[in-house]
């Protein structure tokens, strides 16, 4: 990842930490790495466990970040959850998928959105 890239990407996710937590969610993982592949965050919210992917984006692109997880990338997330859940014995928890999206503008405050539930655990 190109330098401007990874700070990027850095910054829209302390943006989104703290945006999630704002929410009350209670961050367990941030950057969570396996053999198969990195979940940005793994949060907590209730008694669901929450695998987030950020998306962040400086100024107005055309295609909204969100719009970045496309099926291969769900799939590789998916992957990454399962072995979260098995490494840490939590098969039975109830689990879902938000992306969060941040939009940075110089000068301006962060905008963030999440979706919630953005895919499904299970592939269709």
């Amino acid at each position: 990842m190109r330098r401007r890239s990874k700070s990027l990407g850095d910054r829209g996710e302390a943006v989104a930490r703290k945006a999630l937590e704002a929410r009350g969610y209670r961050i367990l993982a941030a950057n969570y790495r396996c053999p198969l592949g990195e979940v940005d965050i793994v949060a907590r919210t209730g008694r669901q466990l929450v695998f987030v992917e950020v998306k962040s984006e400086e100024g107005r692109g055309d295609i909204p970040p969100k719009c970045r997880v496309d099926r291969r990338k769900q799939r590789k997330l998916r992957d990454v959850a399962r072995y979260f859940l098995k490494e840490r014995r939590l098969e039975g928890i109830s689990a879902r998928f938000d992306v969060v999206e941040v939009r940075l503008e110089e000068g301006e405050r962060p905008v963030v959105e999440i979706l919630p539930n953005a895919f499904e655990i299970e592939a269709e």
